[in-house]
């Protein structure tokens, strides 16, 4: 028997086409899934790499850090230096103010008339000696003029000779009485005449020598030229001012007094004034007025000043007059401190070799002079007081004591009232 094979039946395209589309979009809905999980786990992956690091690095490094902060600190001593109260004799200041000014000022003028300047030989601010020539003036008219008085001086002593001779004879000649009476005395009278003739002319001649001399004009004492108003070729005239000379370069202070004050000034008392540069110069009260005035009501002590300063001429300053001498407790200026608004210092007690305990102590405080302060209370003659780091050390903490230099400080003049 014959068997015929089956007709395959032919696919439907539409159904194929479907069944591709769902494969496709099948497949790629796995694909993109399976990149969301790969992410994951990278991420997952990552996190436990960090916390293992994390782990790793608080097991190795917290510990010692925790044993760090866990140990005590040994506690830091601060280096300071010291000093020691002490007694001192202070001088007790007055204040005053007052001018400067030259102790003698010499006027120095011209003593000619008529003639000009040709020479100016010194300018201001030079120092001259006694006698040293200064300036001078045209000598040539006074030269022929004084030659001229010269010859008149003759001519007179001359004519007196001849006066003199006939009145002689003229007595001889009464004697006989082979003169007259009135011829007699008119020889006499010419002979005192010519007498008093010569004696005219030698006062003229005189005074014109002194003109010659005074045409060279010289210091009259040693000093310092203040000012010079002379001009060359200026005609001079007797009594112009040439120069101003401050005589011996000396200068004085005039303080001005209260009366309070003027009863504690004396001569002798030392001065020192306080100049504007900052520097200061030494006085000494040569002498006090005998009077107040009568408008200010304020007294005047002449103090002369000690050469070797800056101080010139010109100047007001104040000065302090050193009254008397007063016992004085004093420690360093620094060493004062403020806290609470109160002046207060570190009292040292020593604990060990150069560690010393630190206690604030409360001081009331005075004069001040230089780098030193007086203590009027809170602290006695040899207690140790810190110096150097005052302010960064409390009430209570140890301090390394090392030692500082010596530095001498002069007596200042500065004076402060007492302070809280």
């Amino acid at each position: 028997m014959l068997v015929l094979p089956t007709e395959t039946p032919l696919p439907n395209l539409e159904t194929t086409f479907a069944m591709k589309k769902n494969t496709c979009a099948h497949e790629a809905g796995t694909s993109t899934a399976q990149r969301h999980r790969n992410r994951a786990a990278a991420g997952i992956s990552l996190l436990a790499v960090l916390i293992v690091v994390a782990v790793s690095w608080q097991m190795l490094f917290l510990p010692e850090t925790r044993s760090e902060e866990g140990a005590p600190h040994a506690p830091s001593i601060m280096t300071v230096t010291d000093a020691s109260a002490r007694v001192v004799d202070w001088p007790v200041h007055m204040n005053a103010s007052g001018a400067i000014t030259p102790w003698q000022e010499a006027v120095i003028g011209g003593q000619v008339a008529g003639v000009r300047l040709t020479e100016l030989l010194v300018e201001t601010g030079d120092f001259v000696n006694r006698g040293q020539v200064l300036a001078r003036f045209e000598t040539e008219a006074l030269r022929a003029e004084a030659a001229q008085l010269h010859a008149a001086v003759r001519q007179a002593k001359a004519q007196a000779g001849q006066a003199i001779a006939n009145r002689d004879r003229a007595l001889k000649l009464k004697e006989i009485g082979a003169m007259s009476e009135q011829d007699i005395s008119q020889s006499v009278t010419d002979a005192e005449a010519a007498s008093a003739q010569v004696e005219s002319s030698q006062a003229q001649l005189t005074s014109r020598l002194l003109q010659l001399k005074y045409a060279t004009v010289i210091s009259p004492d040693d000093g310092v030229i203040s000012s010079r108003t002379a001009k060359i070729g200026a005609v001079g005239s007797v009594g112009e001012e040439l120069f101003r000379l401050i005589r011996r370069n000396r200068l004085e202070w005039r303080g001005e007094l209260t009366v309070s004050q003027f009863g504690q000034a004396a001569a002798g008392q030392a001065v020192m004034l306080v100049l504007p540069d900052g520097g200061v110069a030494e006085a000494t009260i040569r002498q006090v007025a005998p009077v107040l005035e009568s408008q200010t009501r304020l007294g005047t002590v002449y103090a002369d000043v000690i050469s070797g300063s800056t101080a010139r001429a010109g100047m007001y300053v104040q000065g302090r007059i050193v009254v008397t001498q007063r016992r004085a407790l004093v420690v360093p200026a620094t060493s004062v401190i403020i806290r609470d608004g109160h002046n207060h210092v570190l009292k040292l007690e020593t604990q060990q070799k150069d560690v010393a305990k630190a206690s604030l102590r409360a001081v009331r405080v005075g004069r001040r002079q230089s780098q030193e302060v007086e203590v009027l209370e809170g602290l006695i003659d040899g207690d140790r007081v810190l110096v150097q780091g005052a302010g960064f050390v409390n009430d209570g903490d140890s301090v390394k004591v090392v030692q500082a230099p010596i530095v001498v400080t002069p007596a200042s003049v500065i004076t402060h009232g007492p302070s809280k």
